[in-house]
Parts: C-alpha cells; structure tokens; sequence
C-alpha cells in the first residue's frame, strides 16, 4: 500500500453566520432564548424586530440603526438577522470602516458604490415566450462553409407540450447553439423569448415517457406547465444600482485602439441617468425598489468627511438602511481633534437609534457554543463543553468558540473522532488568548523590536 495517500474527507466551508437565520422572535414580537440560530442578546433583538417592522411599512427614512457593545457580542450577527428577515432577495452589503481608505478611489467613492449595491431593483417584464416540455428535439447540421468536413448545426426541431397543448417549433441556428450548450434533452421544462430566442430551463419533469432519469437529478424536478405552449408571461429580473451603473457606464466607455477603457469611477452623470431611469420604471410599475442592507463594522475608523457624506446619504430619495456597528466608547473623531461617544459626530449620532449588545452569560456562551460545534459536525464531550464555557467565561466568546477547529484536528490526531479535556487544554496551550498573550509581551518586552 506504500505511495498510495488516502484523503481525509473535505469539509464544507462554514462561515460565521451562516448559521442565522432570522431575529428568532415570536408573534408578538418577543425574542426566544433560542431562535433562528441566536442565543440571548433578547433586548437587542426585539429592538431589530421593531426596526424590521418601520423598514417593512417604509417609516425609517432619514434614520440608521447603531449596533454598540463590547467585541464578541453578536453585532454583525444581529445585523445579519435583519437581513435574513427582510428576505432572501434583500441585497446584503457587509463592509469595515478602514475598507473606504483605498489608493485607487475617493473615500465617498467607495461609501457611494457600498450604498449603491445595497439597493434592489426588481424589474417585472411581460414577455411573449414558448414553454413547455421538450417532446423530441432534433438538429439539423450542414458542412461548415470554411471547411468541408465538419459539420455545424444550423437549426432545430423542437416539440414542447404542456398538459394541454403540443407545438412543434423550427428555431435557427441562435437559438439552436443555446439548446446545445446547455444540454438541454428530452423531459427538460423550457421557455424561449419569442423575440430575443433566449432559452431559459426551469427544471426537469419525470412525467415524460422515455426521458432519462437518473436516482440522483441535480436539475430541480418540476411539473408539466398548463395552458397553451405560447403564452404572456411575466419575467422578475434583480438588479442592483450599482449593477445598473456599471450598464450604463460601460455603453459610455471609449473604445480606444487597444480595446475597451472604462473610467475608475462612475461619473454622476451616469448615476443621475439610472436614477431617473429607475424613477420612471417605478412610476409606470415596471420596477419595484427593494432598499437593503449596508452593514458597516467598526464604523469608528470612518473620519468626518465619510461621517458628513452618510448623514446626508440617508436623507436621500434612493437610500438603503443603513447599520453601523462599533465596539468603541468615548474615542476621538477620526480626522478632528474632537472627542465623542463611539468616535461619531453627534449630529450623525441624532439620526441613529442606538441598540446595545450586551456579554454574555455562561448559559449562552454554552447554548452558543453547541450550535457552532453542531454547524461545524464538530462532536464534543461533555467535558470538554463545560472546559470551553469556563475559558469563554474567563476570556471570550470568540477565543473559545475559535478553538473548536485546532481542538477537533488534535483530537482526530490521537484517534478520536470526538473532543475531550485535553484536546482543549491542548489546544488552549498552542494557540493563547489575548491575555496570556499580553504577559507574553510584558515577559519578553526587551527582545521584541521598538
């Protein structure tokens, strides 16, 4: 068996927060112990329940939200909860302060771009299509002009039925390449534009006789469509505003003699003609807006003029809700010699409604602790749970809950497939908290560099 390495299984990447999914809160509004992958922080989260409401009847404008607490008490995931409550196609921007100090772009740059992705658009548009499922599909090729011995298709024959009508269809050679490209064979559900030829698959159906199955589909299974095969049907597109400014600026870009160029920042020009564009969509109700989140943490680092820029921002007609966050107490303003409660202008600070966040107890920091180890198929022992509350009770959520990974590799090292004790203790040894890792400094102060 020697030069024959056996892999470890992978593992699935597991972020910070995925575990969330909503604000865990009952019917009125009350916020469970556990709940949607939250633990505790109740008062925290029935005030992002109150604040989901104002966004949901369009009464929070002209105001943000301020998330304050210590580190490691569950600001960005409050935030993220807001999010997931919203719904899934509420676009979600998560961003730091420091990330607007770039070389490339002005800081109101970055903060405008942030902003514009934070904000949805939902274009409705009434199409007339073919669709159905595909019944037999047949392509025509003919010798390649160029060169005499290949072939390529120039046509096809497709026949789609619903559960109340049959069409055979001739489609050219546009139409017919997407059909090749994207596998499309029979048993698939389709629709193509009438106008443009855009194919669309919708899924799979298994209602089809003779159309290959297989025990594992990776297309979604869906039913036969009713009605007739050509019919009106309405498409919902999301866009961004961002995604609509870089449309319009790059129809602006200047073809140069090495190929396209495109400006590093987006005009105003550009942004005032999507702006109106998106007015008038909304106006003949083509579109619909969907504000979403900009999420902004150690919101502290931003300086007064990003400060100014954002207390203006907000008042704007086209404005998403706007959630900063910091673990800062009284702190100067970065960019003035002023001093102020989280290191924030007080004129921005009135347009906030301030949500603290709290420590946690030992009860949460446990309840948390199994729900990360549980996102992650970590197994853990009794034991060794208690161990990781007492060192998150003593140092942090966040340090205990970041040993879970080196503690499971120390124990699958020695054979276990589960944590112990001393896989934790062990673990603790190698990798120090921030405490121990201050009398480190102190220790050995003289031989680190000045």
């Amino acid at each position: 068996m020697s030069g024959i390495r056996v892999e470890a299984p992978a593992r699935r990447r597991i972020s910070a927060h995925s575990h969330i999914t909503g604000l865990g809160l009952d019917e009125k509004g009350r916020a469970k112990i556990i709940g949607d992958g939250l633990v505790g922080q109740t008062e925290a989260r029935e005030a992002a329940g109150i604040v989901v409401k104002m966004i949901r009847e369009g009464r929070i404008a002209g105001r943000g939200i301020l998330l304050v607490g210590p580190p490691g008490t569950g600001k960005t995931a409050i935030a993220v909860a807001i999010a997931r409550e919203l719904g899934e196609e509420t676009p979600f921007v998560i961003m730091s302060g420091s990330e607007i100090y770039s070389t490339e772009k002005k800081k109101t740059e970055v903060l405008m771009e942030a902003l514009r992705k934070s904000l949805g658009i939902k274009l409705r548009e009434v199409r007339k299509v073919y669709e159905g499922v595909v019944k037999e599909l047949k392509i025509r090729r003919a010798r390649h002009p160029m060169v005499p011995y290949l072939t390529v298709p120039v046509e096809a024959r497709v026949v789609l039925a619903t559960k109340d009508e049959e069409l055979t269809l001739t489609v050219p050679e546009e139409v017919t390449q997407q059909l090749l490209e994207m596998g499309i064979r029979k048993g698939d559900v389709i629709w193509i534009d009438a106008e443009t030829g855009r194919v669309h698959r919708v899924g799979r159906t298994r209602e089809v006789e003779g159309a290959r199955t297989y025990d594992v589909e990776t297309k979604r299974i869906v039913e036969i469509p009713k009605g007739p095969v050509r019919k009106e049907k309405e498409i919902v597109n999301v866009l961004t505003l961002y995604d609509l400014d870089m449309i319009y600026a790059a129809q602006r870009s200047v073809i140069s003699f090495f190929g396209l160029t495109f400006e590093r920042e987006i005009p105003s020009e550009v942004r005032r003609q999507v702006d109106e564009t998106v007015k008038k969509w909304i106006d003949e109700k083509k579109a619909e807006l969907l504000p979403g989140v900009l999420f902004i943490d150690d919101a502290h680092m931003l300086d007064i003029e990003s400060f100014s820029f954002l207390t203006r921002a907000m008042e704007s007609e086209f404005a998403p809700i706007l959630i900063l966050a910091t673990n800062r107490g009284i702190a100067r303003i970065r960019g003035t010699d002023i001093e102020s409660p989280h290191g924030m202008p007080l004129d921005l600070l009135d347009r906030l409604l301030i949500i603290p966040t709290r420590p946690y107890t030992p009860d949460e920091i446990r309840e948390i602790i199994k729900i990360r180890a549980s996102e992650e198929e970590i197994a853990l022992s009794n034991e060794a749970l208690e161990k990781l509350v007492e060192i998150g009770s003593k140092t942090s959520l966040r340090y205990a809950v970041q040993l879970l990974e080196p503690a499971r590799i120390i124990a699958e090292e020695r054979g276990s497939s589960r944590i112990e004790v001393e896989d934790v203790e062990r673990a603790r040894k190698l990798f120090i908290d921030v405490s121990i890792s201050t009398e480190y400094l102190k220790q050995y102060e003289r031989l680190f560099m000045k």
